[in-house]
């Protein structure tokens, strides 16, 4: 198990069981004990764990699913801005699916232009934010609904997906860690944006960059299955450049 890899795995322990500690972070690993000092520090410094005497526990802002509602009212302009940026990357004739989430809700207002677009989500505001634009055709996956999200999801919804093939993804996320991939905090939504990124030609993904921060515990995708990921200029020079040489398009708004 190389470096990253081993963090990867204490990140995901600390999310599993809300805290770690050295020496047996060290036994389960196999490294010394100034090995794994050296990852916790690290993840630290990421904002992913906060150091402790002996361990790390996870950071509480980034465990916390935040609801719709306070979603919307974070990084609001930020939001906007990607959400044009990923507008542009839509053409007529496409075939789309659009997350659950706020920065896709956004995305969702600037598709009135289009003549010939067939748009699936599984996000209640994203249908709501379409109704009225004559040349869209909505469809929504159904399922269950999680209320505190507004967002479906199950085994329904993830059979009426594969029913269909898409030219494009845009995928909402709640963390994103170069090394882990895109995260998200409720078990069966990843699942279903999984089946998503099947189920499409292009993955594209649109955050702000205060999602570099933060972690879900439960996996979507690797970093490699994204094709193009929008952010804002808040991102630092070190992700960017990992990104490009991942071979991922990076869009700035």
């Amino acid at each position: 198990m190389n470096t990253a890899e081993r963090r990867k795995n204490i990140l995901e322990c600390a999310l599993r069981d809300k805290s770690v500690l050295v020496d047996r972070l060290a036994e389960d690993f196999g490294v010394s004990t100034v090995t794994i000092r050296s990852d916790l520090k690290f993840l630290d410094k990421k904002n992913l764990l906060v150091r402790t005497h002996g361990g790390a526990v996870i950071n509480n802002v980034l465990s916390r699913e935040l609801s719709l509602d306070e979603k919307s009212r974070k990084q609001n302009t930020t939001k906007k801005k990607i959400a044009l940026k990923v507008s542009s990357l839509i053409e007529e004739g496409d075939a789309i699916i659009v997350d659950s989430g706020t920065t896709t809700a956004e995305v969702a207002l600037l598709l009135r232009k289009f003549k010939n677009l067939t748009v699936m989500t599984n996000g209640l505001n994203v249908a709501q934010n379409l109704m009225g634009y004559a040349g869209v055709e909505i469809h929504m996956t159904g399922g269950k609904l999680r209320q505190k999200t507004g967002s479906f999801y199950g085994a329904m919804a993830e059979q009426q997906l594969r029913l269909y093939r898409f030219s494009k993804v845009i995928l909402g996320v709640d963390g994103f860690n170069i090394n882990i991939g895109v995260t998200t905090h409720f078990e069966q939504e990843a699942s279903l944006n999984r089946v998503m990124c099947e189920s499409a030609d292009q993955v594209i993904v649109a955050t702000d960059s205060s999602k570099f921060e933060h972690s879900g515990f439960y996996k979507i995708v690797d970093t490699e299955d994204i094709e193009v990921l929008v952010t804002d200029t808040g991102i630092s020079d070190k992700i960017a450049q990992k990104l490009e040489q991942s071979g991922i398009e990076l869009i700035i708004a």
